[in-house]
């Protein structure tokens, strides 16, 4: 106990903080940017991947790996493209720092989500975006001199659009540059998730929630860079 409390004196008095990585029984936290008309798959899809990954090596009952919730713009209730109604559970302001954040289709293209989006990756966040959530990164910059991909309908708008992204067709997901990760639409988002995973908890874990999930693609498997 008292080798406990002098470590954390140390780590105090020096401004350290115990990284996600360095702490494998921390569950990583995992922030899911909603807005109006998001798209259900690229948020329900990597959600059910994360949410059925259980630490490695833990003895039962087994403990989440991740730790999930949504972020908005706002508190309002936001619509699905197919009407379904979800009540962000933080707002930009107020979220916990997260480790790794998901952003699918939607439409908030705000000022104070793009601003928001650069702050939490020039902090060491991870951010990974699935369809045309490549959009809200490649507003901010993000994507600017990089390789990335998107919904296979917007490969064309998205070069006029964003020209200094070099879009990359027929990938399920690809890793240009330190923690930024681009995934093609709708389903692309599971393989993506997955492939996450095997980088966070390693393969077998990965093997175990596809599994569990019933998902017999091997895309995720697949390697990320260009």
């Amino acid at each position: 106990m008292k080798t406990s409390v002098m470590i954390l004196i140390l780590l105090a008095a020096f401004g350290t903080t115990v990284d996600a990585a360095e702490n494998p029984q921390r569950p990583l936290r995992v922030a899911f940017v909603l807005s109006e008309r998001f798209a259900m798959i690229d948020f329900a899809g990597p959600w059910e991947v994360f949410s059925d990954t259980t630490l490695p090596g833990t003895s039962a009952p087994e403990r989440p790996a991740y730790d999930l919730y949504t972020v908005s713009s706002s508190a309002m209730p936001v619509h699905s493209e197919g009407g379904a109604l979800l009540v962000p559970k933080f707002t930009l302001t107020n979220a916990p720092r997260p480790d790794l954040i998901i952003i699918g289709a939607q439409t908030d293209r705000s000022p104070s989500l793009l601003a928001w989006l650069r702050q939490e990756y020039a902090d060491g966040v991870t951010l990974a975006s699935i369809c045309t959530g490549a959009d809200q990164l490649a507003t901010a910059g993000l994507l600017d001199g990089r390789k990335a991909t998107t919904h296979h309908d917007y490969i064309a708008p998205f070069r006029k659009r964003f020209p200094r992204v070099e879009w990359l067709e027929g990938r399920r997901f690809v890793q240009n540059g330190a923690r930024l990760y681009t995934a093609g639409g709708l389903t692309s988002g599971v393989d993506l998730a997955l492939y996450l995973v095997s980088e966070h908890f390693g393969r077998p874990a990965a093997i175990k929630t596809a599994g569990l999930m019933e998902y017999l693609s091997d895309a995720w498997r697949a390697s990320t860079t260009p």
